[in-house]
C-alpha cells in the first residue's frame, strides 16, 4: 500500500498537491486545521472537494484539527483583529500574514499521524506537503532547509521514523507551476479542473459569502499565476475578473517597478524598461566571445548562448540564434518613422533589442541585434 499523508488547507497549492498524489496512485489521508483564521471558509472549501473527488471515485479520509483554542491567540493578522494587508505578495508588510511557528505545528501532528499510521497498517507512510519558492520571501517556514531540520529532529525524536519520509514536490516551484501541474493531474484523472479550483480558497480576505477580495497578496499571486497560464480563474472574486486581473498586474508592474531601480544601473532600467538603446560600440558585449550564455538583466532568463554570436559589425552585440528555451516576444514596433520588430524578454517582458533580417543565411538569416545592457553573462 502507498500511503501518503498531507495538510489539506483548501487552497490552491494543497488542493494541487491532493491530485498530484491521486495521479501517483497514493492512498491519501489529509488533515485540515482549524487555527481561528480569518478565512476559515477554506476548510469548507477543501471539504467540497473531498466529496466531489469522492463522486468522481477517488476517496480520501480526511480530517479536521481544531487548534484555534490556543493559536488563536498568536500574533499575526489572520488570527487577530489587525487588517490585513492589501498589495503585492513580497512586500514587507505581508509579514504580517505570518503565524508563528504554524507550519511546525501543522507538522508535528502530521508526522505523529503519519507514524501511526505506519504502525497500523504496517507500511511506510510519507509526508507530503505544498510549500513552493514563491512562499520562500515571506514565510521563513516554508523553505526547505526549515523542513530539512525539522525533520532531522523529527527523526531523533521518534520510534520508527525510518519508517516516515518526507516529500516537498513543489518546493523549487512557484504557483504557476503549481497549476500546470493540476491541469496534468485533473486530465489524467478525468476531473473537471475548472469545477476544483471553484471549490478552493485562497484569498485572506473573502467576505460573508466566501466570495475572494482579490486585493490580498495572496489573491494577487493566484491571479496572475491563472492568467500566466492563460486561464480565467474559476473562483468567485467580489469583482469580474477583468477588474482584479487589471488590479492584480497594477500591483505587480508598480512592486517589479521599484525592484528594477534598485537592482538596476540607469541605462540598463532605461533600455530594459523605457525601451531606451545604448550607443553604438559602447556596450560591453559588442565584441565579447567568451564562451558561455547571455541572460536578461532583469530576470535572469535564459536568452542566447555564445555558439550563436558573431560579429556584425553593426554596433550592438549580434546574435544569429536564440536560446531554445527563451521563447523571446517579437512586437511591431513603428516608433522613429520605421517599421522593426521588437524583441523582448518572454519572462519580464523587457526591452531587449529589434531583430534584421540581414543575419548569416547559413544560421537562417536573422540578426538579433540586442542592448549590452539588456544581458548579463555568465562564462562556462
Amino acid at each position: 500500500m502507498d500511503i501518503a499523508v498531507m495538510a489539506f488547507s483548501g487552497g490552491m497549492d494543497s488542493t494541487s498537491l491532493l491530485l498530484r498524489l491521486l495521479r501517483n496512485g497514493k492512498t491519501v489521508y489529509t488533515i485540515g486545521f482549524n487555527y481561528g483564521q480569518k478565512h476559515l471558509i477554506e476548510l469548507s472549501r477543501a471539504q467540497m472537494n473531498i466529496e466531489y473527488l469522492a463522486k468522481q471515485g477517488y476517496d480520501v479520509t480526511h480530517s479536521v484539527v481544531d487548534l484555534s483554542s490556543i493559536m488563536s491567540t498568536f500574533s499575526g493578522s489572520l488570527t487577530s483583529a489587525d487588517k490585513v494587508p492589501q498589495g503585492h505578495y513580497e512586500e514587507s508588510q505581508m509579514k504580517s500574514t505570518v503565524v508563528p511557528n504554524r507550519n511546525a505545528i501543522f507538522a508535528s501532528i502530521i508526522y505523529g499521524y503519519a507514524l501511526s499510521l505506519s504502525t497500523k497498517l504496517d507500511c511506510k507512510v510519507s509526508i507530503s506537503l505544498g510549500v513552493h519558492s514563491g512562499d520562500h520571501a515571506i514565510y521563513p517556514d516554508c523553505r526547505p532547509e526549515f523542513y530539512q531540520k525539522l525533520n532531522d529532529a523529527f527523526e531523533v525524536g521518534n520510534w520508527d521514523s525510518e519508517m516516515v519520509g518526507l516529500d516537498l514536490p513543489y518546493i523549487d516551484g512557484d504557483k504557476i507551476s503549481i497549476l500546470k501541474d493540476a491541469i496534468i493531474s485533473c486530465d489524467k484523472l478525468g476531473l473537471d479542473f475548472n469545477q476544483v479550483f471553484a471549490n478552493t480558497n485562497t484569498s485572506y480576505e473573502p467576505d460573508e459569502d466566501g466570495r475572494s477580495s482579490g486585493k490580498t497578496g495572496s489573491d494577487i499571486e493566484r491571479i496572475l499565476a491563472f492568467d500566466a497560464i492563460g486561464r480565467k480563474d474559476p473562483v468567485t472574486y467580489q469583482e469580474d475578473w477583468e477588474s482584479v486581473l487589471t488590479h492584480a498586474k497594477s500591483i505587480e508592474a508598480e512592486y517589479m517597478d521599484k525592484v528594477y531601480r534598485e537592482k538596476l544601473t540607469d541605462m540598463q532600467y532605461q533600455v530594459t524598461r523605457n525601451g531606451a538603446t545604448e550607443r553604438a560600440f559602447t556596450g560591453l558585449y559588442d565584441k565579447h566571445f567568451i564562451k558561455g550564455n547571455y541572460y536578461c538583466v532583469c530576470c535572469n532568463h535564459l536568452l542566447f548562448t555564445s555558439v550563436g554570436k558573431y560579429n556584425s559589425g553593426c554596433g550592438w552585440p549580434a546574435f544569429h540564434t536564440e536560446h531554445k528555451a527563451a521563447q523571446i516576444l517579437r512586437v511591431a514596433d513603428y516608433t522613429h518613422g520605421m517599421v522593426r520588430v521588437e524583441v523582448k524578454c518572454s519572462k519580464c517582458d523587457a526591452h531587449l533589442g529589434h531583430v534584421f533580417e540581414d543575419g548569416p543565411r547559413e544560421h537562417g538569416g536573422e540578426r538579433y541585434c540586442i542592448n549590452s545592457a539588456a544581458l548579463i553573462f555568465k562564462e562556462e
